[in-house]
């Protein structure tokens, strides 16, 4: 058995602190995703799709350790986000016109038919309600600018503020893709003053 990987320890991409923006290049990663529609707060939507997507998270881990004789701790929740007016989701705020991607990374040494098989488990019993919706993907993001903000999500407005309108046209930079999070909290544990996002926007050449 090799050791554990804690990928929040061992990927640079997931390396970020609060009042710094970086630059990063993002390798391409394989996820888990699910996609929905609406407030992440009150959707039914949102909540069955983090049910559906840790079960085979977790089957996809066990067959590692146990197979594979690999280890590793289960990566972050992740979310992809925009709305049809970005201004909904950076200024407004307005959850109820948000779209979202919600992820959870797999490691590059499980592949699709690893990803079959955990689906397959999780399904023979109580399956949870979006599990066909679970998909097995790749996601190149490339260069990105990303930040750690410390706080409620609902207090992220004057980062993402100045991380759009100040800091990326400053370096020569626009804004391309969706907006990321990664959330290193749980916010059922943690005070919403201490939690801890990390907030990632792909760019390109102006």
């Amino acid at each position: 058995m090799t050791e554990k990987v804690d990928f929040k320890k061992t990927l640079d991409s997931y390396q970020a602190k609060r009042g710094e923006f970086r630059a990063v290049d993002v390798p391409e990663l394989q996820y888990l995703m699910v996609d929905g529609h609406g407030d992440p707060n009150t959707s039914p939507e949102y909540a069955a799709a983090l049910a559906a997507l840790y079960p085979v998270a977790y089957k996809l881990k066990f067959a590692s350790k146990r197979e594979l004789a690999r280890d590793y701790v289960v990566p972050p929740l992740e979310g992809l986000w925009w709305a049809a007016d970005m201004e909904a989701f950076t200024v407004r705020r307005d959850k109820s016109q948000w779209d979202w991607t919600m992820m959870l990374m797999v490691p590059d040494w499980l592949d699709r038919a690893a990803f079959e098989r955990a689906v397959a488990l999780v399904g023979e019993k109580d399956a949870p309600e979006r599990l066909g919706d679970v998909r097995f993907d790749t996601l190149a993001e490339g260069l990105c600018v990303q930040t750690l903000h410390v706080g409620s999500y609902d207090d992220e407005a004057p980062v993402l503020a100045e991380m759009h309108d100040v800091v990326i046209p400053g370096r020569g930079l626009a804004l391309r893709g969706n907006h990321h999070e990664v959330y290193f909290s749980d916010p059922r544990k943690v005070a919403p003053e201490r939690m801890r996002t990390l907030l990632r926007q792909p760019v390109a050449p102006a």
